[in-house]
């Protein structure tokens, strides 16, 4: 039974959605990935769909869900992109998170938002390569 990777955020709208493209691109055989929020916004960044679509990820049906206790429990791997507020994202701070401290996309340039896309992407890269070293 595959491992579930869980890739987590404040609005689930732009760094934990482009980490589980990114996951399932690269791994999505061999993990269940998902991705949550504590305060899901409405959609995702419009500007986060773009960038993924110009590296070929396509983005436009994925929605932002809200982050659950048991998608914690039930996670061999959980991430926090950037949440670091103890009052917003409080069960983060229960169970051994990796941590990427990655900027939020939301009110940034085309070309942030493309550097912060390639910082995730080789975080991803990394993480599934570490994992593969522990089976």
């Amino acid at each position: 039974m595959p491992e579930n990777i869980l890739f987590v955020c404040v609005e689930n709208a732009g760094r934990s959605q482009m980490a589980e493209a990114f996951f399932r691109k690269f791994a999505s055989n061999q993990f269940n990935v998902s991705s949550a929020g504590t305060t899901p916004s409405s959609q995702l960044h419009p500007i986060v769909v773009q960038v993924m679509n110009e590296i070929g990820i396509d983005m436009t049906n994925q929605q932002p869900k809200l982050l659950s206790d048991s998608m914690i429990e039930n996670s061999f791997k959980t991430v926090n992109m950037g949440c670091m507020d103890k009052e917003s994202c409080p069960s983060l701070f229960v169970k051994d998170v990796i941590d990427w401290d990655i900027s939020d996309p939301k009110e940034k340039s085309l070309d942030d938002v493309r550097k912060i896309r390639d910082k995730i992407k080789s975080e991803v890269i990394h993480l599934i390569e570490t994992l593969k070293e522990h089976d």
